[in-house]
């Protein structure tokens, strides 16, 4: 635009000088003319002559107006230029600066000033680049790193500035031709907060590959090299990640173990599926298993591109696997097959046995005293015990298969000739067990009793044998321990019939047929009147609607056995309570409590909760235990008796005599009474060791301010006895007999009338 201004320029002085020269030349000539007119005094040729001067300079004005009117249309044009140029550049996405070879700011573009939070009014005439910085400056709009601000900026690649407020400019320097500068500066706070976002995406997903507990690569399909791998494939590679990058397998590996290698590759490839296998690989730590996996990834048209690969370390999980295995078909303290497996046993030999006509037997066997054993010496001796027992019995079956059923019993499987073979192993292993066994410089002894079933005789299946020896061991139980049992088929009838009795029970607690009758206790007298009843045992008594009377001595032993005899007791306590609250006469009331109570329900809780309920005094009520409270868990039996004490309630030591330790729970635990085993008192008068004993706990009792109560009192000689020798009660048959509260409705109250008691 310039150089065509200069260009108009150059021609309108051309024209304004050969106007001049035209004008200047003819002048002299004319002078001259008119002098020789004026001396020859032509009239015509001085008319000529003002014509020709009036033409020229017509002509010369008319070429001045033309040169001012071709300056005035470059000028608009050049002004439309600008205007056009600086429209154009305030619409750029990008701020522009432009200094002059002094450094004066000689345009800056609107995007410029809205980056720095600039106004137009802001950039004064004359302001130079060092100017406009310190504006900046003070609008708090300058860069950070202001120092290295313009020579970074000149580099190639430009410069980042970083601006107050986390807004981040790209800013670039040129040398323009004539000496000046243009500065472009783009905001790229967006792309700075992307690229951060990425580059922090990035690092995330690379902690979270390198810290996965596999080993990860990527393949490329076309060439086979390794495009990425996590850390954990270190272990696989047996080097540096970053010196796998961009090899292949054959590149790492020896050429046999390259091969194996490919061709796995290669297949998972050509299958389009994820396949995996399980194979070892030799590592630093040796040879350990690994879980291989490899999937296939496609490319647009469907073709195989990469192929990812993970290798799971599953060694300790196999292992472990493996140990969870055994320790499910075996048992965990002596390492013999447990139930499940000798189940599993018993129907592979059924099946053997089907098909050659063969028979074996089923030996359940069990320990006696093992109990006694654990309570005396400890659990630690008694699990001593159980393994020695076990090897023994593994010594004396040989060739059979031995398991542990439970805590104190193993199975045996024997085949030949049966029962005879099945005997004489049973008998092998009670001579075996019967040596004394030396554990921690004590002789430990034990015995068995076992029950055989036989096969194909006593069943066709592994549930049915199993039952069977057990009937044939709860025989051999019943009869004598240590003894030997062999199955007959009226020991299944029996079995069954225990089981249909154990499910009668447990209805006849809902629908109510169980009932109490009441037994009562007397003050110790050679002639007892009804003013010395001091109070009743509650008794429960069953009468099924189609056996009728079912004997305590069948069915509490069932209840204990099943655990029925929590709730049967909780019923038994409140009905008993009720009863006793209604009474005019405040006589006691004891109830039996199981040790299965204390061991599996909330004893103390049940009781409290019945004597808020009936309203009965605590002092009333009497609650008899037996030395298997504090067998079980003597701590825990301990804490749950003083807990019952404190709720004001009486306790009776019931059954003393019958066990090995009970001195050693009086010395624990104050019993309000002690009730001498009735096994003592049946036979005083003819033995005199019974009268012995008897006496003996009589003055114990004395001795510890407890009172003492006989059992099974019978005869007038017992009751005479017990009286001389100072028992505080008695309780028996002969002073009456368990039998409905209305019976005894004169002593609790309910009618008038003194009566013997007996």
């Amino acid at each position: 635009m310039t150089g065509k201004i200069e260009q108009v320029t150059k021609r309108a002085i051309g024209c304004v000088s050969a106007a001049a020269w035209l004008f200047a030349t003819p002048g002299r000539a004319i002078a001259e003319d008119v002098t020789a007119v004026t001396q020859s005094a032509d009239p015509y040729f001085i008319w000529h002559v003002v014509i020709g001067g009036l033409v020229v300079g017509a002509f010369t004005t008319a070429i001045v107006f033309w040169v001012a009117s071709a300056l005035r249309s470059v000028q608009r044009q050049q002004q439309q230029r600008n205007e056009f140029v600086g429209s154009a550049l305030n619409h750029l996405g990008q701020g522009i600066v432009m200094l002059d070879a002094q450094k004066r700011v000689v345009f800056c573009n609107d995007r410029y000033l809205e980056i720095y939070r600039l106004a137009r009014a802001d950039i004064t005439r004359g302001m130079t680049g060092p100017g406009l910085r310190e504006l900046r400056r003070q609008r708090g709009s300058a860069d950070v790193n202001e120092d290295i601000h313009f020579d970074k900026a000149l580099s190639s690649g430009g410069y980042v500035a970083e601006l107050p407020g986390e807004q981040f400019v790209h800013v670039k320097f040129n040398r323009l031709p004539n000496g000046g500068w243009i500065g472009i500066h783009e905001d790229c706070t967006q792309q700075r907060l992307m690229q951060d976002e990425l580059a922090s995406t990035k690092q995330f997903q690379q902690t979270v590959l390198d810290n996965i507990p596999v080993s990860l690569m990527v393949q490329e399909v076309a060439t086979g090299r390794y495009l990425f791998a996590n850390r954990n494939s270190e272990v696989i590679l047996g080097r540096r990640r970053e010196d796998a990058i961009g090899k292949t397998v054959p590149d790492m590996l020896r050429p046999e173990e390259a091969r194996i290698i490919v061709a796995r590759d290669q297949a998972a490839i050509n299958s389009r599926t994820p396949i995996a296998e399980e194979h070892p690989i030799s590592t630093r730590d040796g040879l350990r298993l690994f879980l291989t996996r490899r999937v296939t990834v496609m490319d647009e048209d469907g073709e195989p591109q990469y192929l990812i690969k993970t290798h799971e370390d599953v060694t300790d999980r196999r292992q472990t696997e493996a140990r969870m295995a055994h320790m499910a078909y075996h048992d965990g303290l002596t390492d013999l097959p447990n139930r499940a497996a000798f189940l599993q046993a018993l129907t592979q030999m059924i099946d053997a046995c089907t098909e050659a006509s063969e028979e074996f037997a089923v030996l359940s066997i069990d320990l006696d005293g093992l109990k006694e054993i654990n309570d005396v010496f400890g659990h630690a001796i008694g699990d001593r015990l159980l393994k020695d027992v076990s090897r023994r019995i593994e010594a004396a079956v040989g060739g059979g298969v031995v398991a542990r059923l439970g805590g104190d019993e193993f199975g045996v499987i024997i085949d030949g000739a049966q029962p005879k073979v099945g005997q004489a192993l049973a008998e092998r292993i009670a001579a075996s067990l019967a040596e004394p066994f030396p554990i921690d410089g004590k002789s430990v002894r034990i015995a068995v009793t076992t029950g055989l079933s036989l096969f194909p005789r006593d069943g066709g299946d592994a549930a049915a044998l199993l039952a069977n020896s057990g009937a044939a061991l709860f025989r051999a139980k019943s009869r004598s321990r240590g003894s030997i049992s062999v199955f007959e088929p009226e020991m299944d009838r029996q079995l069954r019939d225990r089981r249909v009795l154990h499910q009668d029970l447990s209805t006849a607690i809902r629908n109510g047929e169980l009932s109490l009758h009441y037994q009562p206790q007397a003050r110790a007298s050679e002639n007892v009147l009804d003013a010395d009843i001091t109070g009743f045992e509650a008794l429960a008594r069953w009468i099924h609607p189609t056996r009728g009377f079912v004997s305590p001595a069948d069915f509490i032993p069932l209840a204990e056995e099943s655990g029925l005899i929590v709730e049967m007791g909780e019923w038994i306590l409140r009905q008993a309570c009720r009863e006793a609250a209604s009474w005019t006469v405040p006589l006691q009331v004891a109830v039996n409590l199981s040790p299965a109570q204390f061991m599996r329900g909330d004893v103390v809780g049940v009781v409290h909760a019945i004597l808020l309920e009936t309203g009965l005094a605590p002092g009333r009520l009497e609650l008899e235990i037996t030395e298997g409270v504090l067998i079980e868990d003597f701590d825990r039996g301990l804490a749950l008796l003083r807990r019952l004490k404190a709720l004001g309630v009486r306790i009776s030591m019931d059954d003393f005599g019958s066990g090995y330790s009970s001195l050693t729970y009086l010395q624990a635990f104050p019993f309000d009474k002690i009730k001498i085993d009735r096994a003592f008192v049946m036979h005083l008068g003819r033995n005199p060791q019974s009268a012995a004993i008897v006496k003996a706990v009589i003055n114990l009792g004395h001795g510890l301010d407890v009172s003492i109560v006989a059992e099974g009192v019978e005869t007038q000689e017992q009751l005479t006895f017990l009286a001389n020798e100072g028992c505080d009660g008695v309780q028996g048959y002969f002073i009456g007999r368990p039998a409905p509260i209305a019976q005894y409705a004169s002593l609790v109250g309910k009618a008038t009338g003194v009566r013997r008691a007996g």
